[in-house]
């Protein structure tokens, strides 16, 4: 079973983007910043990681440039749902995420997302 690490400050949407997950057939973790991610990528083998842009402490720019570094053959999606989302979304892609969700997405955009980068 592949493990989607979900990383975003706000609890809701992790709940939310992993119940969409977990109904797809995947194993989910949680982190709320990016150095949480960094921490349960340590402890965790991981596939895929789904993280916002926009976050206190390490933000998601950051952990996607630290995640190309030393996971290079894990797939990454970056979202975002803050004013100007665009513009965070096409520096994530340009910074290494093969995939970027507008919030609010769909379980659809992300299940599709999701299945699009690990089958790549």
């Amino acid at each position: 079973m592949k493990t989607i690490l979900v990383v975003d400050d706000e609890e809701d949407v992790r709940r939310v983007a992993c119940a969409f997950l977990e109904d797809a057939g995947y194993e989910t973790a949680e982190a709320s910043n990016g150095f949480e991610a960094l921490d349960v990528l340590r402890e965790k083998r991981c596939d895929l990681v789904l993280t916002d842009l926009v976050m206190p402490e390490k933000e998601g720019a950051e952990t996607v440039m630290e995640l190309r570094k030393l996971y290079p053959e894990i797939g990454i999606i970056a979202m975002s749902g803050v004013v100007g989302a665009e513009f965070y979304l096409r520096a994530a892609r340009m910074l290494g995420a093969g995939a970027t969700l507008l919030k609010p997405f769909t379980r659809e955009e992300l299940v599709d997302s999701v299945e699009t980068l690990l089958v790549s």
